[in-house]
Formats: C-alpha cells, sequence, structure tokens
C-alpha cells in the first residue's frame, strides 16, 4: 500500500515513478538515450538509470550489442567497475539501472589515456587477449618510453593509477610542476558560437563533379572517444570468435587533416574509385557490375584529430574483395602513416 501510495503522490505532483525508483535530474545524453539520477523508494540508495530508447536500437542494429553490454554487466564484480543492479523494461525503453560513480575521478583517468596517446602515439594498455588487456589496465603500470620528461613520466603514472583514492585529482594535477610550465588558464568567451547548423550543409554531394574538391574539417575526439575507439574495449569478444577478414582499420599520421583527405581522394580515384563527401567523411565506391559482387569495393574514410600535431586515419569496409580493401589500407599507411606510430590496428572483425 505504501508504494502504491507513493506512486500516486508522485504522479500529482508530476514525478516521474519507474517500479522502486523515482527519477529526477538528467545526468547525460548520448546518441541512444539518456541517463537520469534515481532513487530507491524503499532503501533510499541513489543510481543512475540510463534509457535507451527500443527504436532506435533497432534502427542502428545495436541491440544485440546492448544485450552482450547487459549479459556482461551482470557478470562483473569488482569494486572499480560499475555494476549494474537490475534490468527493466517497456514496450518502447529499456532501464539499466546502474551504480553511480564519481564522473570528475573516472574523467581524469580517460584524460591521461589521452595525454600518454599524445606524448607517445600509441595506447598504454593494449592487448587481443581481453583478459591480459584488462589484468593491465588494474595493474596499472604502463610501459612509458625513458625519452619522456620525468614530469611526464610520473603525471602519467598518477593519472592512471587504477585505484580511485590514491589518483592524483585535478587539483593536484593543477599544482603539479610539469603541468605548470608555460600553462595559460582558459578564459571562456562572453558568447557562445552558434551550435546549430543547416541541415543542407550535411547533404551528400559528389566531390569532382565541378573539378573542385571539398575541404573538411576532420573531426575532434576527446579522451573518452578514443578509449572506445579501442578494439580491446569492444566486449564483443567474450562473446563472438574473431573473424579474419578485417572491416574497420586505423592509423596514426601526422599530417593535417585536409592534406590526408585531400591524399585519400587522390589515391582512390586514381585506383578507379568514385569519391562522395560528407560532413568531413570520404565514402570510396568501386563497382565493376550493378550487383556487390566480389569484385566491387566501398570503402569509408574519417579524420579523427587527438592534437595539432597528430591524427587518427579510420577505414571502414562496407563490402566486397578483402583482398583489394587490405591492400588499399597498407598502401594508404605507406603512404600517410606515422613511422613512428603503431601500424595498422584492426578494430573489427
Amino acid at each position: 500500500m505504501g508504494s502504491k501510495r507513493t506512486a500516486e503522490e508522485n504522479k500529482k505532483k508530476g514525478i516521474l515513478q519507474l517500479g522502486n525508483y523515482e527519477l529526477g535530474r538528467n545526468l547525460g545524453e548520448g546518441n541512444f538515450g539518456k541517463v537520469k539520477l534515481a532513487k530507491n523508494l524503499h532503501s533510499g540508495l541513489t543510481f543512475a538509470v540510463k534509457i535507451l530508447e527500443k527504436s532506435k536500437l533497432i534502427q542502428l542494429s545495436i541491440a544485440d550489442q546492448i544485450k552482450r553490454e547487459i549479459a556482461t554487466l551482470k557478470l562483473l564484480k569488482h569494486p572499480n567497475v560499475v555494476r549494474l543492479h537490475e534490468v527493466l523494461a517497456s514496450k518502447t525503453k529499456i532501464y539499466m539501472v546502474l551504480e553511480g560513480y564519481d564522473g570528475a575521478t573516472s574523467d581524469i583517468w580517460s584524460c591521461g589515456v589521452i595525454l600518454y596517446v599524445i606524448l607517445t602515439g600509441y595506447l598504454p594498455f593494449d592487448d587481443r587477449n581481453l583478459a591480459v588487456l584488462y589484468q593491465k589496465i588494474f595493474k596499472g603500470d604502463p610501459q612509458i618510453p625513458k625519452w619522456l620528461s620525468p614530469g611526464a613520466r610520473n603525471m602519467i603514472r598518477r593519472i592512471l593509477d587504477p585505484n580511485p583514492e590514491t589518483r592524483i585529482t585535478m587539483a593536484g594535477i593543477k599544482e603539479d610542476e610539469w603541468f605548470q610550465q608555460d600553462y595559460t588558464p582558459a578564459v571562456p568567451d562572453d558568447e557562445e558560437e552558434d551550435i546549430y547548423i543547416d541541415d543542407e550543409a550535411f547533404s551528400m554531394c559528389e566531390v569532382g563533379c565541378d573539378g573542385g574538391r571539398t575541404q573538411e574539417s576532420p573531426t575532434l575526439i576527446n579522451a573518452f572517444q578514443l578509449i572506445g575507439m579501442s578494439s580491446c574495449l569492444d566486449l564483443s569478444g567474450f562473446f563472438e570468435k574473431e573473424d579474419v577478414s578485417e572491416r574497420k582499420i586505423r592509423f596514426t599520421s601526422n599530417r593535417s587533416g585536409k592534406d590526408l583527405l585531400a591524399k585519400i581522394q587522390d589515391t582512390v580515384t586514381e585506383m578507379g574509385f568514385r569519391v562522395q563527401m560528407r560532413n568531413g567523411k570520404l565514402k570510396a565506391t568501386q563497382e565493376h557490375t550493378v550487383q556487390k559482387r566480389l569484385a566491387s569495393l566501398s570503402v569509408a574514410a574519417e579524420v579523427f584529430e587527438i592534437s595539432p600535431s597528430l591524427y587518427v586515419v579510420e577505414l571502414r569496409k562496407s563490402y566486397g574483395d578483402s583482398t583489394v580493401y587490405r591492400q588499399l589500407c597498407t598502401k594508404l599507411f605507406n603512404d600517410l602513416g606515422d613511422p613512428q606510430g603503431q601500424g595498422l590496428v584492426s578494430t573489427e572483425a
């Protein structure tokens, strides 16, 4: 009766209730849904509820991926891994009730990964075996090149500390002697830039139809996106066997973003591909027949800016001959890749 009475009272007050949870303010929002603060009406404990739209999951063909995520989180029991308490569902939504965490502490660790990549050109923790990878992360002892300065090496070790209790805080980072060198605090602009872009700017147009080339700026990515790009953090490896055919490959480059896209366009055009550009992404298609036979190939290319002097080139095969695709990737890496980088990395089976 108490729970029913509370639900009726919440409804009158306009408070959203999900089972035994009272939903509060938004904590965040992503491509697939949003995260809300929630309070358990019986225990009084707070949680984070991840709300996913079923229609979007089906539309984006990631329903199986979400199932794997739920199955994996149910299996994992670790003090430094967010715990999944329960899963609820309605006709249109999936609700994942998750343990809350200190976002600032997690963000610092993520920034440590991006700092390591900027300074070295490769990831601090990387292994094709997922079990070995997680052991490396939990151990928190990455191989740090000796040619980095003592201050940089010390900062990386303190940020990548796997224990959030002993990890350096943001205040500690700002007070660090290495961080203070040539540091200029950011001053926010008085006027915010207009973040709305005309939809017409995203319309697909074929490159080269008028002899010109559309120069697009590369996509800026943050620490979390860079970490997510690592194949080693793809939990599908727990459930699926790896296929030898590599559909997605990445490599680093020191060339500028515009130069990379221009060089990629020139290379695929010389190979007989039809090129299209859309919002900084390049699509190259080579059709030998009307049907998508093995002799045909369709590849998408995108450039991500890590820093002004470091970029990541991502090549994705939509369909076609794997041998030709691999030859194309190798050629582009040899022409554009950073010789001191990690080389060609397959990230998706």
